[in-house]
This record gives structure tokens, sequence and C-alpha cells, in this order.
């Protein structure tokens, strides 16, 4: 994050400076905690580990832990204490619990997420409950707003989302929700977009991200938020309403097409559509598909006073007398001339895309990929992509195929295929921490505190709603391994176990969590690694993390943990070294 990106979000804190020098990229267990976390100067660092070699990787592959830290890890964004019993207590084995588990989780609004709603209520946020046309006048038309007014909504929606990932109890609805976001990325922090965010993510992206594909698109078709990110809001028929030559604008036809339905591997380039292999239901797409696609969305725009004879009230609007009426063909399909045709023309494109065999295989493996591995089997990809194809038109179609994906078999025993993206790190850290923060904007420790970890997980190369390209974050684990984002993550999680609220506590009350029976340098190991990971640590492991709080004594020795300041560092140094542990980073 630049520092003029950063002072157009949320300002920092004056007070709030690091008192941590930079820690370390993840190298070996042994001399991290042989130097302690803080002592390692960064000449000392070696060569970190680089992109997917396995072949090297210390620990590769990892043990498949029990199936609820997986479910739990990659149907939701890790378990809070207490969540892996819950898991254990929803059957006699593990199909029985799996299955119940799923189904409790594709039905989010069965779920009683109160305790998330009132931390939401609690923060004081004063956008997420407007309507489009409200957002619009009060963040766009109104004064006009100041950039912190206008990107109020943006804000809001943020810190909404790092409440949610870590408080709600309908998790699978977060992790599909930020899959989506990616999906169908938009950049949040501009102009246009800002004000409005609050709908896009509150009525297209939240509220379809286990409905009907088809419906989710045609919504993001015309959101205010992507018709300005794709420049839809300007494509119009080659001779405006004006008399001016303007043109379609290919920008949105384009990513439609190669992101968001078929996928790049569909298109065959410049090939004339009627040599594109199956034609008239050809495999895939071409230039001509693109160009044909652009004019069928021709006059698809919004009520901004930028455009002649628009309102300024926000809201998506079809222009006819913008509208390119002429013939088109769009893989294979007739659409013919006439007027009255603004909506009908993108409302068929959207329909053949929507059931095209491409854009279930591009999707459903999107889908296998975030929830089962970086390289999920093709044929789950092939079963799931069906599934989409021939459920295109029912209400829950993507609630049937992720339950499909993670009832395979392939879910339940993949493990250490996909790693922590950095937001997931951040949160499933504050989740096995009990944390108990209020992202807010009001003034006060709180907001020091939202402005401390924006400060530092902006650094991580993730920053929510904050991806420029269409293509959104990437989802494979060696765009993730380099050294910035690791960094980052690192400085994050020290951070969190050493930050106070401006009253003398611990942002993380690891001390009044630590059993009173826990206070050998063993006993504080095991409390902690089952705490943070649901399972023991491997033994070599574990025998670094003893020496660590040892120090040289007897690991069975009682540790004067309540009244040493030194040992009680030592304890939060333990458990932000966990937090940066491969095992922790698995999913």
């Amino acid at each position: 994050m630049t520092s003029d990106r950063l002072a157009r979000r949320v300002p920092l804190a004056a007070s709030m400076t690091p008192r941590w020098p930079p820690p370390q990229p993840r190298f070996e267990l042994r001399q991290l905690l042989a130097h302690g976390v803080q002592a390692v100067k960064r000449r000392d660092w070696p060569r970190p580990l680089r992109g997917p070699d396995r072949s090297v990787a210390k620990g590769y592959p990892p043990p498949l832990p029990e199936l609820a830290v997986v479910a739990l890890n990659r149907m939701g964004f890790g378990p809070r204490p207490g969540d892996v019993d819950a898991f254990r207590a929803l059957g006699g084995n593990d199909d029985e619990r799996l299955g119940a588990y799923v189904e409790l989780q594709l039905d989010p609004a069965g779920i009683d997420d109160s305790e998330c709603d009132a931390r939401i209520a609690a923060s004081g946020y004063t956008t997420l409950d407007k309507s489009l046309a409200e957002l619009f006048a009060d963040h766009h038309v109104a004064d006009p707003p100041t950039w912190e007014e206008r990107i109020l909504p943006a804000l809001e929606t943020e810190l909404a989302t790092w409440t949610r990932a870590i408080w709600s109890r309908r998790q699978l609805l977060e992790v599909l929700v930020q899959f989506w976001h990616d999906h169908f990325n938009v950049y949040a922090y501009d102009y246009i977009e800002g004000p409005v965010w609050v709908h896009y993510d509150r009525d297209v992206i939240r509220a379809n991200a286990l409905g009907r594909f088809r419906t989710m698109l045609e919504a993001m078709a015309k959101a205010p938020a992507m018709l300005m990110y794709l420049d839809n809001f300007i494509n119009f028929a080659a001779t405006s309403g004006g008399g001016d030559p303007v043109g379609s604008n290919e920008n949105f036809a384009r990513e439609l097409l190669e992101l968001h339905t078929l996928g790049a591997d569909a298109s065959f380039g410049n090939l004339p559509a009627d040599q594109v292999p199956g034609f008239p239901n050809p495999v895939g797409y071409c230039q001509e598909d693109v160009v044909a696609a652009a004019r069928a969305f021709t006059g698809w725009t919004f009520g901004i006073d930028w455009i002649w004879g628009n309102p300024n009230d926000g809201l998506f609007l079809y222009r006819e007398d913008l509208h390119d009426t002429l013939p088109k063909q769009v893989l294979g399909l007739e659409i013919p001339s006439g007027p009255g045709s603004a909506q009908a023309d993108g409302r068929a494109v959207l329909n053949r895309i929507a059931r095209h065999p491409a854009t279930g295989q591009h999707v459903a493996g999107k889908l296998c990929r975030r929830l089962v591995g970086d390289q999920p089997p093709q044929s789950l990809i092939d079963s799931a992509a069906a599934l989409f194809t021939a459920q295109w038109q029912a209400p829950d179609q993507i609630a049937q195929v992720v339950r499909h994906i993670v009832l395979s078999a392939e879910f339940r025993s993949t493990w250490g295929e996909k790693i922590k993206r950095p937001f997931e790190i951040a949160v499933s850290a504050l989740r096995a921490s009990s944390a108990d923060l209020r992202f807010t904007l009001e003034p006060g420790p709180d907001r020091d505190t939202t402005d401390a970890i924006h400060w530092l997980f902006g650094a991580s190369g993730q920053d929510l709603f904050a991806c420029h390209p269409p293509i959104g974050y990437p989802d494979v684990r060696e765009r993730w391994q380099s050294a910035n984002p690791r960094v980052a993550c690192w400085r994050l999680v020290n951070w969190l176990v050493e930050a106070d609220d401006g009253a003398g506590s611990y942002r993380l009350d690891l001390l009044g969590q630590t059993p009173p029976g826990a206070r050998s340098a063993n006993q504080l190991v095991d409390f902690w690694s089952q705490r943070v990971l649901e399972r023991a640590l491997p033994d070599g492991d574990r025998l670094e993390f003893v020496r660590y709080m040892a120090q040289g004594h007897n690991p069975d020795m009682p540790l004067p943990l309540d009244s040493d300041e030194s040992t009680q560092s030592r304890l939060r140094g333990l458990v932000g070294l966990l937090f940066m542990s491969p095992e922790f980073l698995w999913r």
C-alpha cells in the first residue's frame, strides 16, 4: 500500500509506531527459535524457499489432519476454540459429521449469527443498510462529499468483512464471498466505486454467493461499480444520441468472456467465428464474439450526469437510444436487429454464456482450486463442471456445486496443496487466539488498533477490495510464498501478540487463556500448539519450540509465567511463531 493510498483510506493514528525490527521470511524454524524472532538481523537471513518445489521443502507433504481441521480451514477461516469439538459432535463418524456441517453451512440464513451481528452493530457503521440510491445520493452527489465521505461505504464494508470473517458462524458463506469478489473483481477505492461499494458487496456478491450464477452475472453486469470499473457505462452504439461517433467499448465484454465465464483457455484469438471448433455451438470464443458481445451491451449504463440525458441517481438503466440495434452473433447465437433490444440483447448473451460448458469448466475449476487444492484432479473439475452446466437454471446452482466439491473424496484426502493467503493468516490467527477487537472508524483505542492492522496488513499484497487488475488476487500458493507477503504477515502477527488496548492490557490475553496447570515449557508448547493448530506439532518442530521456551533449563520445570515479564514475553513470542509455522499456514 502506498502512502498516498493509505492516506486516502484510513488515516494512521499519530502515536502508532512499530516496536519491532523487520521480521523474517520463512526459513528454518531451528534458526528462528535459537536466536529469537526479534534478534535475527537482516544480514543473517538465509535464502527462503522459493516456488512450489516440494522436493526440497522440509516437512512436505504434511500429514493429513483429522477431517474437522481440514473442513474448518478450507470451508472457513480456521477454527475458533470449541469449533473442532462442535464439529465432532455432529455425528458418529466423519461421513455424518461432514455431511451435517456442509448442510448447516449451505443454509447460512438458518445459522444464528447474533454474536457477529452485535459486533457489527456496535462498531458505529452508518452505510451498510443504505440502498443504492441512498449511497449514491449521500456519498457522490451531496454537497459534494469530501474524499472521506465518498469512500466511507468501501471502508465500512472492508471493516465489516474483517468482522464477519473472524466472528461469523457462517464461515462457508464468508469464504465464498471472498471467492466471488476475486472472480468478479472490482477495485473499490475509486471515485464512483467507493460510494456504491456497499451495494456491490451486499446486493451483487453476498446475495448470490450460493445461488444461481446467471442471476449473479446479471446483477454484476448492472452494478454501477462494475459498469464504471470496466467502462461499460460509456459503451454506446457507433453514433451516440448526440451524433458523436463514440463506438462500442470492449473492456467489459472481453473480461466477461475471458475472466467471468468461459475463461482464457476457451479463447481462439482472431480465428473467424465460423471456424471455431463446434460452430454453431462453438467450444470457445474468438475476437469476433468479444466485439459482438460488446455491441450487445451498448446502452447498459447507470444514472450519472456525465452522460447526456441521464438522471443523477446511480441506478441502472437501459439507454435504447445509445444501443446498437443491428444484428449480432455471439457464440453462434443469432441476435436479430430491431428497436427495444438493449435489454434483450445483453440478456441473450448472458443466457448463452451461463449455460456454456466452458463456463462450467472455468468456474467449477476455480471453485475446486479454492476449496480443494491448487491442482485439483481433472476428474473432480469435470464432475463439478457437468453439474454446474446441468443446473444452470436452478436457484441453488452454486450451492449444489459447492456441496459436490466439499463432499468429494478429494476434499477429504487433500492437505498441503494450499497455503493461507495473507487475509486467511491474519483472520485465522485472530480466531485461534480469541481476539476481542472492534474494527471501527470511531476515535479511540479501537480505532488505533484498526489503523495499525490496516497499516501492517497493507504491505501483504492482499488489501481487501484493492486489486487493481480485473483478474483478482491469485489463488495459488507460489504467488504468496515470496518474501514480501511473508514478511508483512510476520510483522502483523508479531504486532498482534504484542499490541495493547491503550489501558495497559494486551489485545490478545494469552496469559489469561493459558490454564493454571500449564507452566512448564513442555506444557506451554503442547497447550498452545494444540490451541493454534488443533493438532500436535511434528516431533522435530515441537522440540525446537520447547527449547525456545525452556531457554536451556529443564523443560519440565515450572516457569514463573505469572510474575516474570520476560517469560510472558517469551510466551507471546511462542504464539507468534506458531502463527507463522508451516503447520499453521497449510490449508
